[in-house]
């Protein structure tokens, strides 16, 4: 039951006011003693001829404002302030979320609906650093909450696998590559010769005139080029794809800009065609002043395409073989304007689909007395940080056992600091506005005890330890439905089962922002809750076996909410630590 809806739908009935004015302005009020829901009369008094006070106190009295799941309706002010019933509420959501468990929160809303997440996107041959991450973890976040929510949801890798990088690449190989270097640690070897080439051709001009005709050939489809540009493509990919693995990432498509490259030629016969070309100091450019944004390039001086010219060939690409309701591009604010230049561009040309695209940007990684080794003097390696943060979880982890006197074996320990200290790094980038810049400290990432993954993970731990020892007792949680369940009307037992009727708003109002802090300030919230709860109640103790029971179903709630909201943000959870 969603509460604030009946809350929504008692108003209307009462007022006349349309049911989506009521749901928008129904609030939740900053203080307990103020309700759990609250409407604010201001809208009524034009309608009314009343004071918003006077309106409030009339249907404080009105007996169509009255619900079973209502313990009482006061107004206050220009306000009508909502209590529910403590046991009908909880029973209400527990018995939805025991029934459905970690489904609890999906929707149909998205039903024959897709959407697209373009994120990730590495350059081919290039170190995947801290930076490539904040756009993998968002995307992959983004499309499980989308999924969640009942989209089709369509993945898409647009690898950096184009442009004169490659003409260099194929030069700098031929004149200085090592087989066995490049077949032990691809990347490694790929980035050493790109290097060396740019060192070397500052002496010698050749290698750029090289490097030019290479790509041409590569443009050409000479056979040669272009089985080295399918080889660094594909030992890339390797490599990749050995992270997305360890991360739980998958895509659907890795369509990178080599594959739209032969697209682009359409693109500018289509705007010719359209007279959307002008020409600007040689280039061929589209002039967006009405839009309020420069002129996007097309066709540079030189006759060439550019990746704008790409991006518009892969929307309209894409437009036509999914017919997407949202493309959605997950990549840095500083491509803002240049995602601005192309939806103009597409919407211009008379695109539909242009209205249906948008980027989300994101802010900077930074670093607090952090150490790392580095293979361009400035790019901290996404493998390195996530090694460093299972060794360091491994030793807490490990510390704490022993001084448990814990019983797990090696195999285990090793697996619980895989999953925390993977899940710590990723909750670093998801729990605050993805466009504030992330500022990374291990006392912050590891503290658990703190706003972090191993607190989460702990809390669920914690709470899958309760349930076994009370399965040990005899004792199992009650059953969706159950009228024990209203037992939960403890000041403690309220706020954490409103926690977890919160979580599928959160959800909804991560996708309409695509911010998946959202859900992560929600799983937190039900987190300190439950441990609140679980500071100030006896689960296990006191012979009263009613409510013992109730409040075991409470934790299988809880784990239930935790995990649901974790999955959303790629986190995993652990059964115990």
């Amino acid at each position: 039951m969603d509460f604030r809806s009946a809350v929504a739908k008692l108003v209307e009935e009462a007022t006349g006011l349309d049911f989506e004015t009521v749901n928008r302005l129904v609030e939740i009020p900053p203080q307990e003693d103020m309700g759990d829901y609250a409407f604010p009369c201001f809208t009524l008094a034009k309608t009314m001829h009343k004071a918003p006070n006077m309106i409030a106190s009339d249907l404080a009295g009105n007996e169509k404002m009255s619900a079973s799941w209502l313990s009482k309706i006061e107004a206050k002010g220009p306000y009508l302030n909502f209590f529910v019933d403590r046991g009908a509420f909880a029973k209400e959501v527990l018995s939805e979320v025991l029934t459905q468990g970690t489904a609890f929160g999906s929707s149909d809303e998205g039903e024959g609906k897709t959407v697209i997440v373009e994120f990730s996107s590495p350059n081919i041959a290039k170190p995947f650093h801290v930076g490539h991450a904040f756009t993998t973890i968002l995307g992959h976040s983004l499309a499980r909450i989308y999924e969640k929510l009942g989209y089709k949801v369509v993945r898409m890798n647009h690898l950096g696998d184009y442009g004169t990088q490659f003409g260099k690449l194929i030069t700098a190989y031929r004149l200085w590559g090592d087989e066995e270097a490049l077949e032990k640690d691809p990347i490694t070897e790929l980035l050493r010769i790109y290097v060396k080439f740019h060192e070397e051709e500052k002496n010698d001009p050749s290698l750029t005139t090289s490097a030019r005709e290479n790509f041409k050939k590569l443009e050409d489809g000479c056979a040669e080029e272009v089985a080295l540009w399918q080889k660094f493509r594909d030992m890339s990919l390797v490599v990749f794809n050995a992270l997305y693995e360890r991360m739980g990432v998958t895509f659907d498509n890795y369509n990178g800009e080599s594959y739209y490259a032969k697209m682009a030629d359409q693109v500018v016969s289509m705007l010719k065609e359209k007279g959307l070309l002008v020409e600007s100091e040689g280039a061929q450019v589209v002039d967006l002043e009405e839009f309020g944004v420069p002129p996007c390039i097309i066709l540079k001086s030189d006759g060439t395409t550019i990746y704008g010219t790409r991006d518009i060939a892969a929307i309209l690409y894409r437009d036509e073989n999914y017919h997407f309701d949202k493309n959605i591009y997950v990549v840095g604010i500083p491509q803002a304007l240049h995602f601005k230049q192309v939806f103009s561009v597409l919407k211009k040309a008379g695109y539909a689909c242009a209205d249906k695209c948008e980027h989300v940007g994101f802010g900077l990684v930074k670093f607090q007395n952090m150490k790392f080794s580095t293979r361009d003097g400035n790019i901290v390696l996404l493998e390195e940080l996530l090694d460093e943060s299972v060794a360091k979880t491994y030793e807490l982890i490990k510390a704490n056992a022993e001084a448990r006197n814990t019983d797990m074996s090696e195999d285990m320990l090793r697996e619980i600091a895989e999953k925390v200290g993977l899940g710590a790094v990723i909750y670093t980038y998801v729990k605050a506005g993805r466009e504030r810049d992330i500022i990374f400290s291990w006392d912050t990432m590891l503290d658990f005890e703190g706003d972090t993954a191993p607190y989460l993970i702990y809390t669920y731990a914690r709470t899958k330890s309760i349930l076994r020892k009370a399965q040990e007792q005899g004792f199992v949680p009650e059953k969706a439905g159950s009228e024990l369940l209203k037992l939960l009307n403890g000041d403690e037992e309220f706020a954490c089962v409103k926690m977890i009727n919160d979580l599928p708003e959160a959800i909804k109002k991560a996708a309409g922002s695509n911010e998946p802090f959202m859900v992560s300030r929600a799983v937190s919230g039900i987190a300190r809750a439950f441990n609140r709860f679980y500071n100030n109640c006896s689960i296990l103790g006191g012979e009263d076996n009613e409510r013992k029971e109730a409040r075991l179903a409470l934790c299988r709630a809880v784990c239930d909410a935790i995990e649901t909201g974790t999955y959303l943000l790629g986190i995993s959870v652990v059964e115990q630590m």
